[in-house]
């Protein structure tokens, strides 16, 4: 069993595979991330075959590790890649027990943290890593993770899942050595991986401050409109994966977010249109 140990945000994952190659894959996708300091990782996670003839005849990968979800299709060996990453997304979904998750993205600047969250196909992850190359700094595009106790969002800055016609609007935005390979016909259709900015990784361990929350909403003509308290509320509950597993201590945390941090929903009909209403409500929000 081959394997490599990674730390993103606060926290660090075991990933081992019977193959070598996906690993090597992952290695470089991960070149700029650090080890964890005691070399213990709080997620474990393993790609194998889901039989032993598909090791070699057809190879598929069966997403393995501290928790699981019996139910779920192997994907094509080609795919381990992705693979890998769905596997540690299912491990701090089901496994975090500490922060409050939320399903968003998230950028930061001058210690003030934007939250862009919204359902799978929106655009968010596509507008944060945009965001992440014009003078903001990327913390994630999975998983925005809040401190229930103080508030605070902390990074979790993963290669950026790139879908179908957001790869090549990257593509002309940032070098072709910060990218993973070309994963077609996923179900989600082409995919590559993006690697955020050297920066962005150094500074996983800087917290900071919600400061707006956006929900984004991709191919829809310019519009801005603000969103109750009441409305953030619900959708947020929506997008966490743990919010009901933190009971009380998810319920204040919600709440007081939602009671101290404005928030808005927008379209727009490109990502430079999206960075400009992202500035600007920033702006507006006295950040």
């Amino acid at each position: 069993m081959h394997s490599l140990t990674v730390t993103v945000g606060p926290r660090a994952f075991r990933i081992g595979s019977i193959w070598r190659a996906p690993l090597a894959q992952l290695a470089a996708l991960y070149a700029d991330y650090p080890q964890p300091a005691d070399s213990i990782a709080h997620y474990r996670i393993r790609l194998d075959a889901p039989r032993w003839m598909r090791r070699h005849l057809r190879p598929q990968v069966a997403i393995q590790g501290d928790y699981t979800l019996p139910e779920a299709v192997p994907l094509p060996y080609s795919q381990a890649i992705l693979a890998a990453e769905m596997g540690m997304n299912l491990q701090i979904a089901l496994g975090e027990r500490r922060l409050m998750l939320l399903h968003a993205a998230s950028v930061e600047k001058a210690g003030k943290v934007v939250i862009l969250t919204g359902e799978s196909g929106s655009g968010k992850s596509t507008l944060a890593a945009m965001l992440g190359e014009a003078g903001w700094r990327l913390m994630g595009d999975e998983f925005a993770l809040i401190d229930p106790e103080t508030g605070q969002a902390f990074p979790f800055p993963r290669p950026v899942s790139l879908k179908n016609e957001a790869i090549a609007a990257m593509q002309a935005l940032a070098g072709e050595e910060r990218f993973g390979p070309l994963l077609k016909d996923t179900p989600k259709g082409d995919i590559r991986h993006f690697r955020p900015s050297a920066d962005a990784v150094a500074r996983m361990a800087e917290p900071g401050t919600p400061t707006l929350i956006l929900f984004p909403r991709f191919g829809a003509n310019w519009a801005i409109r603000p969103v109750g308290q009441g409305e953030a509320f619900v959708r947020l509950t929506q997008a966490s994966t743990n919010y009901t597993m933190l009971g009380e201590r998810g319920f204040s945390a919600l709440t007081r977010l939602v009671q101290s941090v404005p928030a808005k929903a927008i379209d727009y009909m490109s990502g430079a249109e999206g960075i400009s209403i992202v500035e600007s409500l920033f702006e507006g929000a006295g950040a």
